[in-house]
């Protein structure tokens, strides 16, 4: 939504949209945590096999992409968090 939009909205459907906005921080940063732990577990798997071959940690790189290419996305919810602290919500 433009700022426009949500300036437009009532107290309390800018309250609905804070409940979206918590819910999808949430899975986003559960998300990031997810693929964490398989860059973790690849790693670990690595280094304990007697081997380590290099070819294994190359799908290493696209939980890490993922991961890079979410926190560097523009934050969509800052007009929203704006209007909120404006509204004193």
């Amino acid at each position: 939504m433009t700022r426009q939009e949500l300036n437009n909205l009532t107290d309390e459907e800018l309250l609905a949209e804070k409940k979206k906005m918590k819910k999808s921080k949430l899975f986003h940063a559960s998300w990031i945590g997810f693929l964490f732990g398989v860059i973790t577990f690849g790693i670990i798997a690595w280094a304990m096999n007697p081997e380590r071959k290099i070819g294994f940690l190359i799908p290493m790189i696209f939980p890490i992409f993922f991961i890079y290419r979410h926190l560097k996305t523009p934050n969509p919810h800052k007009d929203l968090e704006a209007i909120l602290k404006e509204r004193k919500l």
